[in-house]
């Protein structure tokens, strides 16, 4: 809709009204404002979603793998061919043993459930970005060091050259029943994963130290995968789980945190639509600016209709007007997004001040930080809502404008 030279100075002249129009004045820039804040809103929840949801994604199959390969009452004895056959799996890029146990650790009188785990080399190797104190190198096998999270070090009050105590209750038998099986542990290294549930539990040690902990011989518990694509992970090992069906079972990232990701995924459906109502409110203020425009400006309608103004023209004049607001909104509201996203961690910790609560509980949303992510398509799907929403708020004035009647409006004047 392309305006000449005439249209375009009449709608310059309505978009800046008078002195005596202030009041339309007032409403069209609350318009603009509205649009604006809802644009940003709907930028900056969908990214901290989106960042959410992708910072577990990231964390979990970071630590856990696209998928882990489990034993039945969590052993697999003859693991070095089940590795072979994981690692001939097409799509399958790595495959490692590994073995995870819930225990008890103590230090100090304090106590606490943890996770061992008993890791690779190379996996422990990958805890480097993650270390916060002490060395990685010191977790070799036949030495009991191990490297713990910072919330389950900060739980028991343990830092670096401290010495806990894992409990294993299922020790050895003796003539007075089983006794559990108490080993101490030098603590030589302590990480933060980032997932507040990894790194209040997890005790890391190298696997020939964790069998011995266990008592479990050769035998590992699971083999952790990872393939070429996350998404398309049950496809890719399919033909695995078939192989070793009544050996083992094929648990993707997927299985084993659905109910998370659903809920993640409901919560982002649900706020897209509950934010949509404040540029729809938005737009709304539009119209009604519009309509106020256009009951003041009647007169001057009907005498640029005498002139030679078409009803094309008023039409293309008040669209012009109405989705102009509405893009400078929507334009003021990518720019109040990204300036919020960029300063979230200031604001949160400002807004923490204030009020003296803590928004951002590491043991209820997961993880340590405040994440975001903005998605490109979903920006794109924002702004056109918005213009869409501000084109149609425009159509009923432009029509009323257009269809309005000289001969009726001037008849007494």
């Amino acid at each position: 809709m392309i305006l000449s030279p005439f249209e375009w100075t009449i709608a310059k002249r309505y978009m800046l009204p008078g002195r005596g129009e202030a009041f339309i004045a007032l409403v069209a820039g609350i318009s603009l404002v509205a649009v604006m804040l809802g644009v940003a809103a709907l930028i900056v929840v969908m990214s901290v979603m989106n960042g959410f949801r992708g910072e577990l994604i990231d964390k979990i199959v970071g630590l856990n793998g696209h998928a882990v390969i489990q034993g039945y009452d969590q052993k697999i004895d003859n693991w070095q061919q089940v590795l072979q056959e994981v690692r001939a799996t097409p799509g399958v890029t790595r495959a490692t043993p590994l073995i995870e146990q819930d225990l008890f650790a103590t230090f100090n009188g304090r106590a606490s459930g943890v996770i061992v785990r008993g890791n690779t080399p190379q996996d422990i190797a990958n805890l480097k970005p993650m270390l916060k104190q002490g060395d990685l190198s010191t977790l070799q096998p036949d030495v009991n060091n191990v490297a713990i999270g910072s919330g389950l070090a900060q739980n028991l009050g343990v830092g670096i050259g401290d010495t806990i105590t894992l409990i294993n209750p299922q020790g050895r038998s003796t003539p007075f029943g089983t006794m559990p099986r108490e080993v101490a542990y030098t603590v030589t290294a302590i990480f933060e994963i980032g997932v507040y549930d990894y790194d209040k539990a997890y005790v890391i040690m190298p696997i020939p130290n964790a069998q011995t902990l266990l008592l479990t011989g050769d035998a590992i518990g699971f083999i952790e995968v990872k393939t070429t694509n996350a998404d398309t992970v049950q496809q890719t090992l399919k033909p695995l789980a078939d192989k070793l069906a009544g050996q083992a079972v094929v648990t993707t990232w997927k299985q084993m945190n659905a109910s998370l990701f659903d809920a993640l995924q409901v919560e982002r459906v649900a706020m897209f639509f509950i934010l949509s109502i404040i540029v729809l409110v938005a737009v709304f203020n539009i119209l009604s600016s519009l309509i106020m425009l256009v009951r003041s400006k009647t007169r001057d309608i009907a005498i640029l209709r005498t002139m030679g103004a078409t009803r094309k023209s008023l039409l293309k004049v008040f669209v012009t007007v109405g989705f102009t607001i509405g893009a400078i909104g929507m334009v003021a509201g990518l720019i109040l997004g990204a300036v919020i996203l960029y300063f979230r961690l200031p604001l949160v910790h400002v807004i923490e001040r204030l009020t003296g609560e803590n928004l951002w509980d590491p043991s209820v949303r997961f993880l340590t930080d405040l994440p975001s992510r903005t998605d490109p398509s979903q920006v794109m799907v924002i702004v056109l809502m918005a213009l869409a929403l501000s084109f149609l708020a425009t159509l009923y004035p432009a029509l009323k404008a257009a269809s309005t009647d000289p001969v009726q409006v001037l008849r007494y004047e």
